[in-house]
């Protein structure tokens, strides 16, 4: 088995390209036909041409990420099942073009979240980072979502308000814009009235409600993808939190096990994020990957660090550096190479692929304006550290044994 080193391209428009993606030293390529509209099937044309593609700068497109799960799929609301067909109709036409390994989410309404997308790093250069207080300012003064008061109590509120009085026009402008304009792989690009239109929309969804649609769209994608030999691999919430008043189901160990029960079979598997999970400090990172190894099926590697904590559980954090931060990697690499063994000597040659997930950016970064959380060099930078901590790994077990 193979444990692949690829990396996120948003397509033709992205303006980190396959060659830097080459140069930095992947050999596979995650990405999506980003241009197609949610909903639909992926035709296999377009699926060989954006294949072609990337084979023409020497390297294979190993994981999509990701065919886009409909708010209506979600919601059970009407059209759903037909959103479900195309799901499926992609899944086989990925699978005949070679395309085993998929990636989706079940956050609600909103994709990964940050409140700053160009915070300075502790060390230098800038990163990502969600801030508690601004994230409940947007939420309360600026959505003014309904029952928002009731979700963050008087405390927080108050903080809050006091958070975005002390904010320029120009800030508070940055700071909607940022939550509303969606990022790179997420939701679509949201106004505050279309946001506020389908929150009442997702109006007395509860968690088991979401569970049970989860639970349906399993029964429905699995045996497809089983039949084609692919996995899926659903991906943690990001914040692992309840955010603007929805359920996030897919945000601890419970939750994996959970979701891994409704269908025991490797088509359904794991996006085990670290970046994502670690936030939440009652996430034993090392102790999930050991019991949930043999049903990962994608890698995302990197790190957050914790800022606050308040009294609703919500943590600010930004994204680390990728050996730094609250997530033991070097720990979860060794557990991570004892796995790729345990499935070679099981005879299983299906390739573990991971990606330094996020970067900050570094050196020219800022200059060249790649999408938010995904510079050249700051991954650049993550993959060389990957890739050294793999090959150490690699050769202390073999000597151990």
């Amino acid at each position: 088995m193979l444990l692949e080193q690829t990396w996120r391209w948003f397509g033709p428009l992205d303006r980190v390209t396959l060659r830097d993606a080459r140069e930095a030293g992947a050999t596979g390529i995650v990405t999506a036909l980003h241009e197609l509209p949610a909903g639909e099937a992926w035709p296999v044309e377009s699926i060989q041409a954006r294949q072609a593609e990337i084979r023409s700068a020497g390297m294979e497109w190993s994981v999509v990420e990701s065919i886009e799960v409909t708010e209506r799929i979600k919601m059970r609301a009407p059209g759903w099942r037909a959103d479900v067909q195309n799901f499926t109709q992609s899944i086989r036409n990925l699978a005949a073009c070679g395309i085993r390994t998929i990636a989706y989410n079940w956050m609600p309404l909103f994709s990964w979240m940050r409140t700053h997308l160009h915070e300075p790093a502790p060390k230098g250069g800038y990163t990502t980072r969600f801030d508690t207080l601004a994230f409940a300012a947007f939420d309360l003064y600026l959505l003014q979502r309904k029952g928002a008061e009731a979700d963050w109590g008087e405390e927080l509120s108050r903080a809050a308000y006091n958070y975005l009085s002390g904010l320029s026009p120009e800030e508070k402008d940055m700071l909607q814009q940022t939550i509303l304009q969606g990022l790179p792989g997420g939701h679509r690009s949201l106004t505050l009235q279309k946001t506020n239109d389908m929150l009442q929309e997702y109006s007395g969804l509860s968690t088991e409600d979401l569970r049970s649609s989860l639970m349906e769209f399993l029964s429905l994608v699995c045996p497809v993808a089983e039949e084609c030999g692919v996995k899926l691999c659903i991906h943690p919430d990001d914040p692992p939190r309840p955010m603007l008043g929805l359920p996030r189901i897919v945000s601890t160990a419970a939750d994996l096990q959970w979701l891994l029960q409704q269908y025991p079979h490797p088509a359904n598997s794991l996006t085990f994020c670290t970046g994502a999970l670690g936030v939440r400090a009652d996430n034993d990172l090392l102790a999930m990957v050991q019991s949930l190894a043999p049903r990962i099926g994608f890698l995302h590697l990197r790190s957050t660090q914790r800022q606050a904590v308040y009294s609703n559980g919500i943590e600010t954090f930004f994204e680390a550096a990728h050996l730094e931060g609250d997530a033991d990697l070097i720990g979860i690499v060794v557990e991570l190479v004892k796995e790729k063994r345990r499935r070679e000597f099981a005879g299983d040659h299906f390739h573990l692929p991971f990606r330094a997930d996020h970067g900050q950016e570094l050196l020219n970064d800022r200059e060249r304006n790649a999408a938010p959380g995904y510079p050249a060099v700051g991954r650049l930078r993550g993959l060389a550290e990957l890739r050294g901590a793999f090959t150490m790994a690699e050769r202390l077990i073999v000597e151990v044994e």
